[in-house]
């Protein structure tokens, strides 16, 4: 079973954007936040205030003197650059980094300091390298928001949430049967105010409204709504 990756940022520089790696990192059920060499130390009150209780509630942050010695249990590790570099590497998208995090033992993403990023040495201690596709003109993200995209990919590659669904609230969608009834009345109704004017339009017309109700997906709420406009309209009550 593959574990959850460790995020390991290198060299940061702010609490702050600790704190808001280990918020990204939580919101996407990481909890093994590695930080090596933190430039104003560790704990920080800045970092615990910015992660919006992660660092509280599950993040666990602990601290490495070097890169190889914060990467030494890991069996793969991802190096998250946006620069070339002289190096033979496999390079990946965070999706295709996901899906390869999937099929290892335990994982690292390694990021950078805010200002410079990773250097040659860490590098070149990675198995892979992520570049995340962004506009040519302007690849600079923030560390938290690189985290967080790589974060999200990998949660996302084990997630069985529906891509798209519908929400209905208490009522269920409307049967066929309720369906067939509301476009049946319908048609009683137009037919007693003389809408059909030409009978061979009768059969198009019964079936355009047949598809628009099915199309719609309409719940039964709603097509009981619908049966009280035509009682409001005709001055009938629903039999």
């Amino acid at each position: 079973m593959t574990a959850n990756p460790a995020i390991i940022l290198v060299s940061p520089q702010l609490g702050e954007n600790i704190g808001m790696c280990a918020r990204a990192m939580f919101n996407c059920g990481l909890t093994d936040l590695r930080i090596v060499n933190p430039r104003d130390g560790w704990p920080s009150e800045k970092a615990v205030a910015a992660s919006a209780g992660a660092l509280e509630g599950g993040v666990i942050a602990r601290v490495y003197s070097s890169t190889a010695e914060a990467i030494a249990d890991l069996d793969y590790i991802f190096a998250t650059t946006a620069r070339p570099r002289d190096m033979v590497k496999e390079i990946f998208t965070p999706r295709s980094a996901a899906e390869k995090a999937r099929t290892e033992k335990s994982v690292g993403f390694l990021f950078g300091a805010e200002r410079s990023g990773l250097v040659n040495e860490d590098v070149a201690l990675a198995n892979g390298v992520i570049t995340i596709p962004l506009n040519p003109g302007f690849t600079s993200l923030n560390i938290a928001m690189a985290v967080m995209v790589v974060a999200y990919e990998w949660f996302a590659s084990g997630d069985k949430t529906a891509p798209a669904q519908l929400m209905t609230g208490e009522s269920g969608i409307a049967s066929a049967k309720e369906i067939a009834e509301l476009v049946g009345r319908m048609e009683s109704e137009m037919d007693k105010g003389g809408f059909f004017r030409s009978p061979d339009l009768r059969p198009t017309l019964v079936r355009n409204l047949q598809a628009l109700f099915a199309r719609t997906r309409m719940t039964s709420q709603e097509a009981s709504t619908f049966h009280g406009i035509i009682s409001a309209l005709t001055g009938l009550r629903r039999s």
